[in-house]
């Protein structure tokens, strides 16, 4: 593995993302490395929960546009990019926990998403900066971001590019229609 750490902590199996120069960006290579540990800590009687983590300084700051950069907007439409991936990855039945800390932006903004639930230390910033690419989130962080943080923070954070911190991320948002508060 040259993308990823993979230890064990008891029936806990960690895997550390490890692209420290590139902080932690995701491309074909990080994310065949990352499904093919998950599918192997799914398939282990031994582990009974996964987390899933990066570094200080990044837990996945995005896509690797370098590795994208060649390819036309077509090409990328065609080849459905990531999608193999996140597909392996949701399909994956032990709890997964991210555990950001820093910078979680983009492809890893998603990936955070991806798993069943997501501890933020303080340090935490969530977002989907891609408008300021000239794209869209493209692993399904429009919608699950939707979910997650209620329609009117995720189109803001969709569509102007805005970090929000692990407190703001916690908070929920009122102005939701499916997230209204108790009565």
């Amino acid at each position: 593995m040259e993308n990823i750490l993979v230890t064990t902590d008891g029936a806990v199996g960690i895997i550390t993302l490890n692209r420290p120069k590139a902080l932690n960006a995701l491309n074909s290579a990080l994310l065949a490395e990352l499904c093919d540990q998950l599918e192997a800590f799914d398939d282990d009687v031994a582990v009974r929960c996964i987390v899933l983590t990066g570094s200080e300084r990044a837990f996945a700051a995005g896509a690797d546009i370098k590795e994208m950069a060649s390819q036309s907007a077509v090409e990328m439409f065609k080849s459905n990019y990531f999608a193999g991936a996140c597909d392996r990855i949701a399909a994956i039945r032990k709890p997964l926990i991210a555990a950001v800390a820093a910078y979680a932006l983009g492809g890893g903004c998603e990936l955070a998403m991806l798993c069943d639930f997501i501890l933020a230390a303080d340090t935490a910033k969530f977002g989907q900066p891609e408008i300021t690419l000239g794209i869209l989130p493209g692993m399904g962080g429009s919608q699950r971001l939707t979910r997650l943080v209620g329609k009117s923070k995720a189109m803001e954070m969709c569509l102007t590019g805005r970090l929000m911190d692990a407190a703001e991320a916690e908070r929920p948002d009122w102005s939701a229609a499916s997230s209204r508060p108790p009565i």
